[in-house]
């Protein structure tokens, strides 16, 4: 098929540093070029992919100071696309509702995945005015913000099989933090359950300027502690060192999460996963398999006490099964096909499944 991927252009695809839309959205790109199909991604030109990249804006806004409207280069996103739908089989959107307007005109199947929270309330106004745009959910737990959107599909995150490994003469001796700073994530909580367990932490995150308050008021003071490290934002590289040396990932959400792609990347190094029953953790999680569902801080420092019981090798083997971002690719293919089939005239329904 001929599928056009659109990411957001605030990261790179995929992204030097943090970054979970724009990484997906990349992972998914190169999945579908290895299953043969002819892909142009939309992204910003410092992108890096092996499908046919179509630059929208020079360079990621977040690595470029002088970008003060960030509105302005996604709608010149959309025109670029509009202008080229009709050489497409299906559109793939990962902008939120910012395509709902214009492509709900357009005579293409598109689709949307939403990556982020849908718990605001102006969200459900902008779905009811678009009622027949096909969305897709990143767990089901997503959905329940915004019932009645026209949910097409839910399909997990999925991670190149090889991208992350485990080491297997890596002796585990801390726990780890992965992600963003700020309340929701759990950071403080975190610091609180490797203390309760007599374990150092080591935390690789990311500070927005939304957050440099709460990081400075809250976390700051408690990195004073010696057992507590802060390494700040690692890429894909370090990942894999940092993940697999850890006893465990501590994923204390305090709110919904849609996914939660540290908890996978975890389980492809065969690394346990500790996370609150929050969001899509019951989806994503295992009990007892592949980490541990907890509700509070001192079952949290119990699950620390039983990782032992936990085998890393099905941890690893969970994440193939599951995550794969052939996998992903896979599931997304057949939404994409059942779009195109149901759009186009009979004549031309072979040929678009083929």
């Amino acid at each position: 098929m001929r599928i056009a991927q659109i990411a957001p252009l605030h990261e790179a695809v995929p992204p030097i540093l943090y970054g979970g839309t724009e990484r997906i959205v990349s992972y998914l790109t190169e999945a579908l070029v290895s299953l043969g199909h002819d892909v142009t991604l939309f992204a910003s030109g410092d992108s890096s992919t092996s499908a046919r990249l179509e630059p929208a804006w020079p360079r990621s806004l977040r690595l470029d100071p002088g970008t003060g409207d960030v509105l302005a280069p996604h709608l010149l996103l959309l025109e670029k696309v509009r202008r080229v739908a009709h050489t497409f089989d299906v559109l793939h959107f990962h902008l939120s509702y910012l395509p709902l307007p214009t492509f709900s005109l357009v005579d293409v199947p598109f689709l949307t995945t939403l990556h982020g929270r849908l718990d605001q309330p102006e969200l459900q106004a902008m779905f009811d005015m678009f009622p027949q745009a096909p969305v897709v959910s990143i767990s089901r737990s997503q959905r329940i913000a915004l019932p009645n959107a026209n949910w097409i599909g839910t399909v997990y995150h999925g991670l190149p099989e090889n991208l992350l490994t485990p080491h297997p003469h890596t002796q585990p001796t801390y726990l780890a933090f992965l992600g963003r700073i700020s309340a929701e994530k759990g950071v403080d909580v975190a610091i609180e359950i490797a203390a309760r367990a007599g374990l150092p932490l080591k935390i690789a995150a990311k500070v927005d300027r939304a957050d440099e308050a709460y990081f400075r008021d809250v976390i700051q003071p408690r990195l004073l502690r010696h057992d507590v490290e802060f390494i700040g934002e690692i890429s894909d590289a370090q990942k894999a060192h940092f993940l697999a040396g850890a006893r465990a990932l501590l994923f204390p959400i305090e709110w919904s999460e849609p996914f939660g792609l540290v908890m996978i990347e975890a389980m492809a190094c065969g690394t346990p996963v500790i996370a609150f029953n929050r969001g899509s953790v019951p989806e994503v999680i295992s009990h007892g398999v592949t980490g541990y569902i907890v509700d509070d801080v001192p079952a949290a420092v119990d699950a620390v006490k039983r990782l032992d019981a936990l085998s890393r090798g099905e941890i690893r083997s969970s994440f193939v099964r599951c995550f794969s971002s052939t996998i992903m690719a896979q599931r997304y293919m057949k939404i994409y096909v059942a779009l195109a089939q149901a759009a186009k005239p009979p004549a031309l329904r072979q040929i678009a499944s083929g």
